[in-house]
């Protein structure tokens, strides 16, 4: 039987008898982690361990691992690591020194993520910072013009695959331009359709290879008064698929999010309707799953060769060194801030 468009969440750090019933009923493409399913290695190596015994394949697994902010696995079991906007300092003195810090930094968090069962993380992102905007990107974006940002994107998913992780390109097709955070509320932009083009949906046009990517729930008036675009079919066909050649497995962000309205069952309809392959569900609360599951069909067509095609990318991580590649990532770091403490 082929997987059901959707991804889910967990309630904690084990595998319940319930939720193992769902996995094997419902069977989701995939499973996402946070915080609270996360206590040590060996009991994440378990809790992955577990999910895909009761999926009976080898599901993807993902987690939000981006350094700063938004980092699911961290000290004491795991390093801490910086937000994105480090790279983008580093750049501003040398291109080249920050393309292999943001590679060195993502092979290190794959070979973090892989060693427990985690082979997806939703990194890079794309999304370029605007002055005014929300503080819910900040200093997660990598910089303030579509070249940067596209640049250390594309060498942080580089060294994620390195690490025998997939990417997951974020938000689709910018959320840096955001007045309000999307958890909360919808973020309406009303910026003209050639701005957008030429700064925010810009940074996303030279990644369009990447094997996933994630939508922002934001509303782009010049395209689509109305919908936001995980739920705007004019926004994923002329803009995602269209205008940025997007061509890998589309899912939508987190369906709960305050931003959408209507119940979780018309809101996944209308993002598959819309044209996400996969609808994301991140709460853990086991009756939304089910209303999320039994609101989306079965992967096929086009949507199951994107899925196929990017679990093909799981590559065996090669064959580099992680402590030297540490010490490697450290003195760049450590550059960078010598660099800041004198200008």
């Amino acid at each position: 039987m082929a997987p059901r468009a959707f991804i889910c969440g967990l309630a904690g750090p084990t595998l319940s008898a319930d939720e193992e019933r769902f996995l094997r009923e419902a069977e989701p493409w995939g499973l996402i982690l946070f915080a609270r399913n996360i206590q040590s290695p060996a009991q994440l190596v378990r809790l992955t361990a577990s999910v895909r015994n009761a999926l009976g394949r080898n599901a993807a697994i993902l987690v939000d691992q981006e350094g700063g902010r938004v980092q699911r696995l961290g000290p004491p079991h795991w390093p801490s690591y910086p937000p994105g906007a480090t790279y983008g300092r580093i750049y501003d003195q040398s291109a080249g020194k920050a393309g292999r810090a943001a590679y060195i930094g993502a092979r290190l968090m794959a070979a973090d993520l892989l060693a427990v069962g985690i082979d997806v993380d939703c990194l890079p992102i794309a999304d370029v910072r605007v002055a005014g905007a929300s503080d819910v990107i900040g200093d997660r974006a990598y910089g303030e013009t579509p070249e940067k940002v596209a640049a250390i994107a594309r060498c942080v998913a580089a060294g994620l695959l390195s690490g025998g992780v997939l990417p997951v390109l974020k938000h689709i097709p910018g959320h840096g331009r955001a007045t309000i955070d999307s958890h909360g509320g919808l973020p309406v932009v009303e910026t003209d359709r050639s701005t957008l083009e030429a700064s925010d949906f810009a940074a996303f046009r030279p990644l369009a290879d990447l094997p996933l990517g994630m939508t922002a729930h934001v509303v782009y008036t010049a395209i689509d008064h109305l919908a936001p675009a995980t739920t705007s079919v004019t926004v994923i066909r002329d803009v995602i698929r269209g205008g940025l050649n997007f061509s890998g497995l589309l899912m939508s962000d987190d369906i709960s999010m305050g931003a959408l309205s209507g119940s979780l069952a018309s809101r996944s309809r209308a993002a598959i309707a819309a044209g996400c392959d996969l609808v994301l569900h991140c709460t853990g609360d086991l009756a939304e799953m089910e209303a999320v599951a039994a609101s989306v069909p079965a992967l096929a067509g086009r949507a199951a060769e994107r899925a196929q095609s990017a679990l093909e990318q799981r590559k065996p991580s090669d064959k580099h060194e992680a402590a030297a590649l540490r010490l490697e990532w450290a003195a760049l770091l450590a550059d960078n801030e010598t660099v800041g403490a004198r200008s």
